[in-house]
């Protein structure tokens, strides 16, 4: 083996280990309900900010990790859910109000149009 085709093998095993601890800083963020940020694995690991945004398979770690993430970290999106889910359900209850009431209008409106069509008959009769 030449010294080209070491240095190519110990650059691959030493970029291997900075990818599985990247992956392990991550796993260990989302475990301990930390929220992910790559300042703080920078922190974690030592490894410099452009290997996490430069490193295609650390970024799809970041990515899939901050997906899974979403909802978990923020407490008052959850807050935010339930109100906007009991606004929500209280909108749906007045539309549903709503639509008896507009029919309920609806047949009377009728009811007084067909009166006022006999009433302007009567009074044809009438002349």
């Amino acid at each position: 083996m030449s010294k080209y085709d070491k240095m190519i093998e110990l650059n691959r095993e030493k970029s291997d280990e900075k990818i599985a601890a990247a992956k392990l800083a991550i796993r260990r963020m989302l475990e301990d309900g930390d929220r992910i940020s790559v300042p703080q694995l920078m922190k974690m690991t030592g490894l410099s900010r452009g290997f996490f945004y430069k490193n295609p398979i650390v970024r799809a770690e970041i990515s899939q990790a901050l997906e899974q993430q979403a909802g978990t970290i923020d407490p008052r999106r959850n807050i935010l859910d339930q109100a906007m889910g009991g606004r929500i359900a209280l909108l749906e209850q007045q539309i549903r109000e709503l639509k008896q009431e507009n029919e309920k209008l609806q047949k009377e409106n009728q009811k007084l149009r067909k009166g006022m069509g006999k009433q302007d008959r009567k009074a044809w009769k009438d002349l």
